[in-house]
């Protein structure tokens, strides 16, 4: 029996009481808590190229952090990194869309209808969600870069009824420029064949809710401010130049897994614009 104890220097007296920080894969739906908030939640997203994963707790609110040390994984502290993707993908049972997916089907000749949005986030997003549909219809989705010259797009497409367009407007509301532009088109020659909904959005960004990329909503930007900008600015993402648009653009689209992180009010209209161009 040892009198005197065991001496508190031996061994390695430096070790955290939670033991050291130990590498982990930040593979999805691990579920870990970020210490300096107590944020606890499943992995649902990793940006490799931000390197920052999200964490979305039991009420479905998330939250973006860089990814490395301040997490706990059942009580002990770990390092995220990104995970390895050496194994091939599980094939989904359903599409983003929420349809039943269907492996392996050769996309369908393009229809001579088309869909037109206003621009070239609008087009990601409608092929993110909505691309696998599209294919087996046979749809193609065109970026118009605006809605100002919409009527002589249409007057070069020639619609007709086996050639409908539908066309996605963003901030298609009563007075707007967008909706005036609308009626016009619709009460023209062509309207028969030409189908034109929107959502309440000023940009398509806005589509995407808000609790999915880790805050409550939507900045209100001031008018005379560039929208995009001056919503990077508020939420403190870089907004100097158009690259720094684009990365932020591409976070957005991160956080978008399919139809259930975006707005009903953009879904809606979507499959209403390509049930009409499907139609026969």
């Amino acid at each position: 029996m040892d009198r005197y104890g065991t001496d508190v220097l031996s061994g390695d007296w430096k070790v955290p009481k939670r033991g050291r920080a130990v590498e982990t894969s930040a593979d999805l739906g691990l579920v870990v808590e970020e210490v300096t908030t107590d944020w606890c939640g499943e992995i649902v997203a990793v940006d490799r190229d931000l390197d920052t994963v999200t964490l979305e707790d039991r009420r479905r609110k998330r939250r973006t952090f860089p990814l490395g040390t301040g997490f706990l994984l059942e009580g002990k502290p770990v390092i995220l990194v990104p995970p390895v993707t050496n194994a091939g993908p599980v094939k989904p049972t359903r599409t983003a869309s929420g349809s039943i997916a269907v492996h392996d089907a050769k996309a369908r000749v393009a229809r001579a209808s088309r869909i037109f949005v206003e621009g070239r986030h609008d087009a990601e997003l409608v092929e993110k969600v909505w691309g696998d549909d599209l294919r087996i219809e046979g749809v193609v989705v065109e970026y118009l870069g605006g809605v100002d010259d919409l009527a002589d797009h249409l007057r070069h497409f020639k619609p007709a009824p086996n050639r409908r367009v539908g066309v996605l407007v963003d901030h298609l509301v009563p007075g707007s420029k967008e909706s005036r532009i609308a009626q016009n088109i619709m009460k023209s020659d062509v309207g028969k064949d030409v189908l034109i909904v929107g959502h309440p959005f000023i940009d398509i960004w806005q589509a995407v809710k808000p609790e999915r990329l880790g805050f409550q909503a939507w900045p209100k930007v001031p008018k005379g401010i560039d929208w995009k900008k001056g919503t990077c600015q508020q939420l403190g993402w870089p907004h100097r130049d158009q690259a720094d648009i684009a990365r932020a653009w591409k976070h957005i689209l991160g956080g978008v897994r399919g139809f259930q992180d975006l707005d009903p009010a953009l879904l809606g209209r979507v499959e209403e614009l390509i049930d009409f161009v499907t139609v026969g």
